[in-house]
């Protein structure tokens, strides 16, 4: 009874703001703020605020909102553990049996390519992927070397 009036107030209030909006010649302001009223009393006669209050005051619907706070944090642990773990049961398996087999590289006891042969005389590529350590500083030495430094 006492969350009707006080939402019969509100938009009682609400609608005077309108009018005195409307007086001021700002129509549009004045209709927004008219229907932003109108909602509480909306609300009353289609009984939403008598089953919110409901709602609020009975302790077992508060017992079913705590039940339900417990079972989204079980949900999130059991996400953050998975996660954090590497998945479920058989992906763990998967993981700890390809570590197993990669423990030993299998090019290691491959010999070396050059190994037993004479270098070749000619000029030697060098392998496209990453430049050695000296080629790095090549650049910087050449702009260094520009600058008189």
């Amino acid at each position: 009874m006492l969350a009707e009036t006080v939402c019969s107030a509100v938009s009682a209030a609400g609608l005077g703001i309108a009018a005195i909006t409307a007086y001021r010649k700002r129509f549009l302001a004045a209709t927004r703020i008219a229907a932003y009223s109108l909602v509480p009393v909306g609300l009353v006669m289609t009984g939403v605020v008598q089953w919110v209050s409901g709602i609020v005051f009975k302790p077992s619907v508060w017992l079913g909102f705590g039940l339900l706070g417990i079972a989204w944090l079980l949900f999130l642990t059991t996400r953050a553990v998975e996660r954090r773990g590497g998945g479920t049961r058989k992906e763990r398996k998967a993981a700890a049996a390809a570590a197993r087999r990669d423990d030993v590289a299998p090019a290691a006891t491959a010999p070396p390519l050059g190994a037993g042969r004479a270098p070749a005389a000619g000029p030697v590529a060098k392998p496209q992927g990453k430049p050695a350590a000296s080629e790095d500083f090549s650049d910087i030495e050449a702009i260094l070397k520009k600058h008189g430094i």
